[in-house]
């Protein structure tokens, strides 16, 4: 089979290579499966390059979430058992944490529903406890996690006030629904939070970038306001001023989603039972902007992580086209 792989850490573009390799045999507990969509994720980035929190044995295939097929014809989706990631024609996965498909996604969209709006979900509703009619502030709006934290949000009956970085991202924003759309390439984000809320900020902020996005979070979260901190895609990890927490009486709440499907794997299955629920009845649907074949695997994942993408990215390999285009019996 085909499969990239890695075999010295780097730039995503200049360390994946395309090759064939024998398809992976599943140790105890684990499943093989038949790659029908590979969603394109941030820490693959960092996989490549060495610097996330796990770090595989060389040579490695990244893709940490997939749309795939078992061998009896079952559509699941699945997290890859590393070093077998998903930009790869087979996996292996743990059998059981697989998760049906909705069936009213297309396999793109499948395996764009797990790692981003779970840990939407997550951060929404466990961490920061949002509530209908609170403002919601989503950082990277037009992003890949961003975009389901807005419909996430907006499922839930919050006000949206979304970030993004130039003129065809803030567009992107718009469409998913944000109530109000920053371009924090020329405008102050927290000067216009204050106006838009009649100076009262946000009441939730969603962050998966860091650095300066969370210094203007800090100034224009409310009172008894929460500050999720979800990752740091900008690459700066800033120092919280604490004393400033305190006096202003808002919360920092991290968020590691993967702590959630180690160490409580029923409430990550009641989590994916609501999202399929709010996708059969349209409420979130995954922003898909490009599906790319297996050979353009290496060039997405790395306009990735340059930050020059919109929505997901998703690789389709070899021969798995025709079916990701899309589901069966959904209603398209």
């Amino acid at each position: 089979m085909q499969a990239w792989r890695v075999h010295t850490h780097g730039e995503p573009r200049e360390v994946m290579r395309l090759e064939e390799v024998p398809e992976p045999e599943p140790r105890e507990g684990e499943v093989r499966l038949r790659v029908r969509a590979a969603n394109i994720n941030f820490p693959d980035a960092l996989l490549c390059r060495g610097q996330y929190q796990i770090r595989p044995s060389l040579p490695f295939t990244p893709g940490v979430e997939i749309c795939g097929e078992t061998e009896d014809g079952r559509r699941v989706i699945a997290n890859p058992s590393l070093p077998h990631g998903g930009f790869a024609e087979y996996v292996t996965a743990p059998e059981a944490a697989l998760l049906p498909a909705p069936d009213s996604l297309d396999d793109a969209e499948a395996a764009a529903l797990h790692i981003g709006y779970q840990t939407g979900w997550f951060g929404l509703h466990r961490r920061a406890a949002l509530q209908p009619g609170e403002t919601l502030l989503v950082h990277a709006a037009a992003g890949g996690v961003g975009s389901a934290a807005v419909q996430l949000g907006k499922a839930a009956g919050a006000t949206v006030i979304g970030v993004a970085g130039g003129k065809d991202k803030v567009r992107t924003a718009e469409e998913l629904g944000c109530d109000l759309v920053i371009d924090r390439t020329g405008e102050d984000i927290a000067a216009r939070v204050k106006e838009f809320t009649g100076g009262r900020g946000a009441d939730v902020v969603y962050d998966p970038v860091g650095g300066d996005a969370h210094t203007a979070s800090a100034k224009c979260v409310a009172f008894e306001g929460r500050i999720v901190i979800v990752g740091f895609a900008g690459g700066a990890i800033t120092a919280p001023a604490l004393s400033h927490a305190l006096v202003k009486n808002y919360s920092l709440l991290g968020l590691h989603w993967g702590l959630y499907a180690a160490k409580d794997p029923g409430s990550v299955r009641a989590c994916h039972t609501e999202l399929t629920r709010l996708a059969a009845e349209g409420a979130i649907k995954p922003l898909i902007s490009e599906r790319v074949p297996l050979a353009g695997a290496a060039d997405a994942v790395q306009r990735l992580a340059d930050g020059s993408t919109t929505g997901r990215l998703v690789v389709l390999p070899s021969g798995a086209a025709a079916a990701a285009t899309a589901a069966p019996g959904a209603a398209r």
